[in-house]
């Protein structure tokens, strides 16, 4: 007995040894987000601390904001950046090394108040193609009873605004070049028949989306998402599955309403597909070339925002964008982000 108690005493008095700490890997989220002024232009100069950022209703920190954009530098100053407005500004942390991907989603419906409309945006989009980024690419697809690839990515601008037109009135297209990256290859063809709401065929655009490198864009030129019914508008079953494949691609759709009208009940949905991917809405009955202006304006530039993930928690949340007291700007920002 008294030879266990030594051992155990002596045992006791041996310095116990520090248990190896390893390092906690913390988890980042990556959002797009887009600060713009009244006439739509980037708000330029922002920095990780002007940002206030909720996930999940928790606030959290955001590391790093890289601006990306093609905003063109004073000539006199290369830490001076002038803003389409003419007004000087400091130059942003900028990174434009990722093309991004841009594809427009033609609406078509014969009814005379959605049809005209539609037919002078399909012409008018040459402006805006005019005005990405030379290696940005293009791809145009049409929705009509289902959904029909008009062209596959390409860098030839005037190739892009000819086919846009000639694909909505009809017209044969040239077949598809091969290349890299590919939307055509992504789509199955016999879903895109299938696709009989404008919902689906969204849902679709983002899913064949998600596999591609970089930041996507969805121009919409259409009349309207959603059901009118006794209590207003709704927002179809079909919506949810987009909204889900838009978010998951990083794919912010700029709706263009071509409806001749001041206000009707379906551009509802557009208003809520571009408030939940982070983009924008905007009227083309009245000044068509104001409302692409603005969308071109709005294009020409996001921030890339670095946030922690809330420690524990996976799947998706609720995000909340905006900036400190003191700082201008409307935020274009996603709904969510897993």
């Amino acid at each position: 007995m008294k030879s266990l108690a030594a051992l155990l005493c002596a045992a006791a008095l041996v310095p116990q040894q520090k248990q190896p700490r390893f390092p906690v890997s913390v988890e980042r989220v990556v959002v797009d987000v887009r600060v713009i002024d009244s006439l739509g232009a980037p708000v330029l100069g922002l920095e990780p601390a002007d940002f206030k950022v909720k996930l999940g209703g928790k606030a959290v920190a955001v590391e790093s904001a890289v601006f990306v954009g093609g905003v063109a530098e004073a000539e006199e100053d290369p830490g001076v950046v002038v803003t389409p407005d003419g007004l000087a500004a400091p130059a942003p942390r900028s990174d434009s090394r990722e093309p991004r991907l841009v594809v427009f989603l033609l609406q078509k419906d014969m009814d005379s108040s959605r049809i005209t409309g539609l037919l002078q945006m399909s012409r008018k989009a040459a402006d805006l193609l005019r005005s990405l980024a030379p290696a940005d690419r293009v791809a145009g697809l049409l929705f009509d009873y289902h959904l029909r690839v008009l062209f596959d990515f390409t860098e030839d601008r005037v190739r892009a605004g000819r086919m846009l037109s000639d694909g909505l009135l009809g017209k044969p297209l040239a077949r598809n070049e091969g290349g890299e990256p590919s939307l055509s290859e992504q789509l199955d063809t016999m879903a895109m028949k299938r696709a009989a709401s404008p919902e689906k065929a969204l849902q679709l655009i983002g899913e064949a989306l998600q596999p591609l490198p970089g930041v996507k864009t969805l121009v919409f030129l259409g009349w309207g998402l959603g059901r009118f019914g006794r209590g207003g508008v709704t927002m179809t079953p079909d919506y949810e599955p987009a909204r889900q494949a838009l978010l998951k691609a990083r794919c912010s759709v700029f709706a263009l309403d071509v409806t001749n009208a001041d206000y009707h009940s379906l551009e509802v949905g557009l208003i809520q597909v571009a408030e939940d991917t982070g983009g924008l809405y905007a009227k083309t009955h009245i000044f068509p070339d104001a409302a692409l202006k603005r969308m071109e304006r709005a294009l020409s530039g996001y921030y890339v925002l670095s946030i922690e993930r809330p420690e524990g928690r996976s799947g998706q949340f609720r995000l909340d964008i905006g900036l400190v007291k003191g700082k201008k700007g409307e935020v274009l920002a996603p709904s969510a982000v897993g």
